[in-house]
């Protein structure tokens, strides 16, 4: 690593790294860390010691202690103009080619991904922050073989989503210790953008991802108003959605906007997280058993408890309540799959418009236009804050905690496996959006599918159309089946299945569940 002479902070070399890593943005890194560094550490080892008690057998309940918050008349801060119309979001990875295309695709939002949708090999971390830099300043463009691309005279709103708070920056560290991916990630893009967004008229614009308790919430509430303080903004100036893609949040919605509430923009429901989140925390329980992964469907009684109910709370507090990505992207040479496709967005999206939801997410331009129409069809206002939708619902924790019935299948067994490899291959090449079977898989539904395989052999499930028993012996000699078949079909492919099938044998067969496959994952990365 390069010693830095101004900071304490160390780094590996980067052909970017004198733009991004700056002697101003280190030292704002390093009052980060010093500040906030601990407290993180000390929200993860809390999510530790609630994992236990939810493998002794406890199940989460509305908080009894912050009942107040709940029963109580507040608002969030009032909207800034750009952020009141959300009706389309786009979401995908920081690569320049994407930057530009997201931003000219139509939609309203543009959220660029350092988390989910972006494999963190240091080349992706510090070229992303640069494409974001030149992308806020109108000065991004590529030259791509004949074409060269630049932003349209109107553009998308940007915003940010740093990494979880259980993610570390393993390139850049501080005291011999990795620095925090999230406070790298915030950090960074708030410290060299935060004037220019400022004299532009607007704010700094961030998603949160993987929030567990309103304490988190609080955490990153005193990361912003540092910020806006150490930096010279108004408060407010920065405003965050948080993502509600944890069973966990689920219980603690208007406690996390309260924490927030000077520096909301809302909820998200990240859906495909928070299927993946429901079977990690209830990884020892023989009673909450998903069915396949295609069956989990947002019209499942459970997925609609939570949606709504995320649209209750916001609406009550005035504050924007955003529906999640449906995975189908276009179809090409396949006009039959592609209008299936297409009518599957459309149902989702209708679904979404008429519950109540402010806006949506999809995963690919040629999508934006669809979702476009169904919300300004049945969404004619610019958002849906006002329109009483849901207020008189009630949500119970059965409603939330009852998984939805299905059964278990040779196809999604297999469907999962492949998909695995696939994801985990590309991942570890440095992709983290990845078309497989039609559908953007990123980290959070890959996550879904290497954790089903866990919980149905560790809780020895059987096909239910062919009775096979699912066990990690059997998983393995799958997953050695799949890298056969991958190779054999795709001989010239980048060659990371070999890493990806160890790494996913390692996840599906060992007894401890994984908390996040990128944890063991970016060890592999550079």
């Amino acid at each position: 690593m390069t010693q830095t002479t101004l900071t304490r902070i160390q780094y590996q070399p980067h052909p970017e790294a004198g733009r991004v890593l700056s002697a101003g943005a280190l030292t704002f890194l390093e009052e980060l860390h010093t500040r906030f560094g601990g407290r993180r550490l000390a929200l993860l080892q809390a999510r530790q010691d609630r994992q236990r008690r939810l493998d002794a057998g406890e199940l989460p309940d509305f908080l009894p202690e912050t009942a107040d918050v709940r029963s109580a008349d507040w608002t969030v801060s009032p909207l800034p103009a750009d952020l009141q119309d959300r009706r389309v979001e786009i979401t995908g990875p920081v690569d320049r080619k994407m930057v530009i295309n997201a931003l000219n695709s139509g939609a309203r939002m543009f959220m660029a991904d350092f988390e989910d949708a972006s494999s963190p090999t240091w080349d992706n971390c510090l070229a992303g922050q640069v494409n974001l830099m030149d992308a806020v300043r109108r000065t991004i463009s590529l030259e791509q073989g004949d074409r060269t691309y630049r932003l349209n005279p109107t553009t998308a709103t940007l915003l940010v989503r740093p990494r979880g708070l259980h993610l570390e920056e393993k390139h850049a560290t501080f005291q011999d210790s990795p620095l925090s991916g999230s406070l790298f990630d915030f950090g960074l893009y708030a410290y060299h953008n935060a004037q220019e967004r400022t004299t532009q008229g607007t704010g700094l614009y961030f998603y949160i991802p993987k929030l567990e308790s309103h304490q988190e919430a609080r955490w990153w509430n005193d990361v912003f108003t540092f910020t806006e303080q150490t930096l010279g903004l108004k408060r407010g100036t920065i405003r965050a959605t948080v993502l509600i893609e944890t069973i966990l949040a689920a219980f603690e919605m208007d406690e996390i906007l309260y924490e927030l509430r000077d520096h909301s923009a809302g909820l998200n429901c990240g859906r495909w997280d928070y299927i993946f989140s429901f079977i990690k925390k209830f990884r020892t329980r023989h009673d909450r058993i998903l069915p396949d992964r295609a069956q989990v469907s947002m019209a499942t009684p459970m997925m609609q408890a939570y949606s709504k109910l995320a649209i209750q709370t916001c609406h009550r507090r005035r504050a924007p309540a955003i529906g999640g990505m449906s995975a189908f992207i276009p179809v090409k040479g396949d006009e039959a799959a592609n209008e299936r496709a297409f009518a599957q967005v459309r149902a989702d999206k209708e679904r979404e418009a008429l519950n109540g939801h402010d806006g949506t997410w999809v995963a690919h331009p040629g999508m934006v236009a669809l979702a476009t129409e169904v919300f300004d069809r049945l969404m004619p206002g610019p958002n849906q804050i006002t329109s009483g939708k849901q207020a008189d619902l009630v949500v119970t924790a059965a409603d939330l905690l009852t998984p939805p019935e299905g059964s278990i299948t040779e196809t999604g067994v297999n469907t999962n496996v492949d998909v695995s490899i696939q994801y985990i291959a590309a991942w570890l090449g440095g992709r983290g959006a990845v078309p497989i079977h039609n559908l953007m898989e990123d980290a959070a539904t890959a996550e879904i599918s290497r954790a089903q395989l866990w919980q149905w052999a560790h809780h020895e499930q059987r096909t239910t159309d062919h009775g096979t028993p699912i066990t990690p012996e059997g998983l393995s000699r799958l997953i050695d089946a799949h890298v056969q078949r991958l190779n054999a079909e795709q001989p010239d492919r980048p060659d990371h299945l070999t890493e990806a099938a160890r790494l996913l044998k390692q996840l599906v067969t060992q007894d401890q569940f994984e908390d996040f496959l990128t944890i063991p994952g970016y060890q592999y990365l550079r």
